[in-house]
């Protein structure tokens, strides 16, 4: 294992921290390194582009914010990649209790916004806990189920680490955030699955969960009882009944397929793209922000950045196979895993692939909680990469 900053002790035991800045950073995955930091820099780009006639008489307000939100995202990356995954393994009761504590937080305190109570406001800047509780609950969950390894083929454990996984569900749920509640929901399973749960307990639960998503849908509203909001409920209705209100309810879609299918192979540039620069398509920088992207730049544009997506996955999943420990390997599988699902999923939703969620585009939607919290889990795949076992190719 590689020590990295110095030599931290507890009454239990002593995690060591490499005090050689150098064999450090030669231990990193600068492939992955070079894949965020063009996803980055892609990103950024294309916003400047898709934002540039939002504000009159301010191009630059969207970027220069994102900018902003990239530096302060590289500083988390660098303290996630100073602390030891021993440490995180050892603090995942304070991790959860705080995760918990964030979103009662927001809950009682933040201001409804659209309808929805998820943004705490500091200055200038929206900070919105749940993107940070992505990371935090995946490290969690995963210390929990590492500190009972020998008990993991039981159902108790199981259960448990599912019941752990509800609580921060179901507070992003009723913001409401469905998206959100969704991308932890995978981040859970994919966390099981690598602690090495047995698959009769993940059929159960994947049969259990196909039963709760068919009673939200259709058993407790025939029954009178509506669980999801009315945007919500029209959403899903939407997405298989794509042309029942092309003005109304399926509107946005309608749109972003008119804005992808219009960008052709390279795109109709930043002033010819009507859907986008027009407001044609709603929520072009947030939710459709690849439509937008589409549109501009094309087939081409997307291509790019779907390969860097691909290639930070690869990389991600390389590292669990270099993980030094069972925690390492399980918290690298939830982020990764979560990462490619939003990645699906908001792809998805705008070719009418998959339902409008709200989930964010990760480092290419404008918001600063995304960037940061996205950085920040790319610094903990990075911790656990330097401290894993050597690689026997590069």
């Amino acid at each position: 294992m590689v020590d990295f900053v110095g030599q931290l002790t507890t009454s239990a035991r002593t995690t060591r921290v490499d005090v050689d800045l150098g064999a450090g950073l030669r231990r990193l995955d600068w492939l992955l390194m070079l894949a965020v930091g063009a996803l980055v820099g892609y990103g950024l780009w294309a916003i400047a582009g898709i934002t540039r006639f939002d504000l009159p008489g301010d191009p630059h307000h969207d970027v220069i914010r994102q900018a902003i939100a990239a530096g302060l995202g590289a500083v988390a990356f660098v303290i996630a990649v100073l602390l030891p995954p021993s440490l995180l393994e050892r603090s995942w009761r304070f991790l959860y209790v705080g995760t918990i504590g964030m979103m009662v937080f927001v809950y009682a305190v933040a201001e409804t916004v659209r309808g929805s109570k998820r943004w705490l406001v500091i200055g200038p800047f929206q900070f919105q806990p749940s993107e940070f509780g992505k990371t935090l609950f995946v490290l969690a969950v995963a210390g929990f189920l590492a500190e009972r390894s020998r008990r993991i083929g039981s159902m108790r454990t199981v259960l448990t680490a599912v019941g752990l996984g509800a609580v921060p569900m179901a507070l992003v749920f009723i913001q409401p955030d469905l998206g959100t509640a969704m991308v932890y929901g995978a981040a859970l399973l994919a966390v099981l699955f690598v602690a090495g749960t047995r698959w009769l307990h993940l059929g159960l639960l994947a049969a259990t969960a196909a039963l709760l998503v068919v009673s939200v849908l259709w058993l407790l509203p025939a029954a009178g009882v509506q669980v999801l909001k009315p945007y919500q409920a029209k959403r899903i209705t939407g997405f298989t009944h794509r042309s029942s209100d092309p003005s109304g309810a399926t509107y946005n879609i309608t749109q972003s397929l008119t804005a992808v299918g219009s960008g052709g192979t390279t795109g109709r540039g930043v002033t010819g793209a009507s859907q986008t620069r027009l407001d044609y398509l709603p929520e072009h920088a947030t939710d459709f922000v690849f439509a937008s992207f589409a549109e501009q730049r094309g087939f081409l544009g997307v291509s790019v950045l779907l390969l860097l997506y691909l290639l930070v996955v690869w990389r991600g999943l390389r590292i669990i196979t270099l993980a030094d420990d069972l925690f390492s390997a399980t918290v690298a599988g939830g982020i990764v895993f979560a990462f490619l699902f939003q990645i699906f999923v908001n792809v998805g939703m705008t070719m009418g692939v998959a339902p409008v969620t709200g989930i964010p585009l990760p480092f290419v939607t404008v918001g600063g909680s995304s960037m940061v919290a996205n950085l920040l889990a790319v610094g903990v795949l990075q911790s656990i990469h330097a401290r894993g076992r050597p690689a026997p190719w590069r």
